[in-house]
């Protein structure tokens, strides 16, 4: 069987939570989200972990993860580095903002060599979830993408920004990206959004870093815009170069967009694992 990689990004501070959302305990002994998400990852098939997080929060993330996920699988930990550009570019002065999710990505390109899957660290996708997706990564060499019901990913605490998805013959064909949606939006209840739960082939590398040239040579503004995985995908699929599966689940997403979240997810994770679904202790 081929083996397959789980790419996590973990390099975003949570600006509307209010802190690095990404290590913020939820279970009831400390686990953190990406506890829950390595657990179901091993679990589904996934042979290794490579997490991309900002160098100045090294420290901090081997820390929490050394507890668990270092027990769990191998972890290798990338950096997403201002200056990881193409040759011929460099960081135009007065540049902080990271460069987005796409290139998050491609600073993750030494680190793997197999079918990899694309999580966010702070976002609980469920078991389900990482099963169906390590399936299709290791049946098909085409990229994939988990989609959730809308209605199953929103928050009582605010709003939130989504991609609705279209698509055809079980393909995507398109991602829209709507902001401040909630329950009373009146979007169709059948309605399917990425949570950025996404299955690629490491021939996406060389497509990104094509076109991560074109944004640095045409974007307008270089000191706060970004490129984003989405939105590369979506060019690869509209200049016929890839097919992206949506393979549909009927998991609930549980997140911490905003601090209040924190509550309800912790009751969740709770839960979970009183119905013997997590077993942390096992890989104490």
């Amino acid at each position: 069987m081929k083996k397959t990689t789980l790419l996590v990004m973990a390099a975003g501070m949570g600006s509307r939570f209010g802190g690095l959302k990404q290590i913020e305990p939820v279970g009831p002994d400390g686990e953190i989200i990406l506890d829950f998400s390595i657990y179901d990852a091993v679990k589904a098939g996934f042979d290794k972990a490579v997490i991309i997080i900002k160098k100045e929060n090294e420290k901090a993330f081997r820390e929490i993860c050394g507890k668990r996920i270092e027990k769990m699988t191998d972890v290798q930990y990338v950096f997403q580095e201002l200056d990881n550009l193409p040759m011929g570019f460099s960081v135009p002065e007065g540049r902080t903002k990271p460069w987005g999710t796409a290139h998050a990505v491609m600073c993750a390109e030494k680190a793997i060599d197999t079918p990899f899957a694309v999580i966010n660290a702070d976002d609980f996708y469920g078991r389900k979830s990482f099963e169906l997706l390590h399936n299709m990564l290791v049946t098909c060499d085409e990229m994939c993408m988990v989609g959730y019901n809308l209605y199953n990913t929103l928050t009582e605490n605010g709003t939130v920004a989504r991609g609705l998805c279209a698509i055809e013959n079980g393909q995507l064909k398109s991602v829209t990206e709507y902001t401040k949606i909630d329950k009373n939006s009146g979007f169709d209840k059948k309605s399917v959004v990425s949570m950025n739960m996404w299955g690629l082939m490491p021939d996406i590398f060389p497509y990104i870093k094509e076109k991560f040239k074109e944004f640095l040579k045409n974007n307008t503004d270089i000191l706060k815009s970004e490129i984003f995985l989405p939105s590369v995908i979506s060019n690869k699929i509209s200049e016929g170069k890839g097919k992206v599966y949506v393979l549909e689940t009927s998991e609930k997403w549980y997140g911490v967009t905003y601090r209040e979240d924190t509550e309800a997810v912790k009751k969740a994770m709770e839960k979970f694992i009183n119905e013997g679904l997590y077993d942390f202790n096992e890989v104490k």
